[in-house]
C-alpha cells in the first residue's frame, strides 16, 4: 500500500509558476512509478506527466512537454511537479497517482493503482 498527500496547489497568473509536490508513505517508494493527472470541471482526469521508479525515465503528455518537469526523491519520497508558464488552460485538480510496478505501462488513469486527494491549481489570465 502506497498512501498519497500533494501539497503546492494554488492561483497563480497566466505565465507563472507553481510546483506540486506529492509526499508518499506506506512502502518502498523506488519500487513505484509515479504520475501526474488533471481533471478540469467536466473533462476527464487525464495524464500529464509520470516518472519510473528509479527516476531514469520521464514522460509528458504534448500539453506539458517544454512547460512541465517531474522529478522525484526516493530518499524523501516525494514527487515534484514544476510547472512554468502556466497558462489558463492548465487550471484543474492535480493529482497524485503511483502503480505497484516501477515502470510505467500506459498513460490511463486505470493503470494506476493509488491516489491522493487532490491538489487546485488556478491560473488566471
Amino acid at each position: 500500500q502506497v498512501q498519497l498527500v500533494e501539497s503546492g496547489g494554488g492561483s497563480v497568473q497566466a505565465g507563472g509558476s507553481l510546483r506540486v509536490s506529492c509526499a508518499a508513505s506506506g512502502s518502498t517508494f523506488s519500487r513505484h512509478a509515479v504520475g501526474w493527472f488533471r481533471q478540469a470541471p467536466g473533462m476527464d482526469r487525464v495524464f500529464v506527466a509520470g516518472i519510473t521508479g528509479n527516476g531514469d525515465l520521464t514522460y509528458y503528455a504534448d500539453s506539458a512537454k517544454g512547460r512541465f518537469s517531474i522529478s522525484r526523491d526516493n530518499g524523501r519520497m516525494v514527487v515534484h511537479l514544476q510547472m512554468d508558464s502556466l497558462k489558463p488552460e492548465d487550471t484543474a485538480v492535480y493529482y497524485c497517482a503511483a502503480r505497484r510496478a516501477g515502470f510505467i505501462a500506459g498513460f490511463w488513469s486505470h493503470e494506476f493503482d493509488y491516489w491522493g486527494q487532490g491538489t487546485q491549481v488556478t491560473v488566471s489570465s
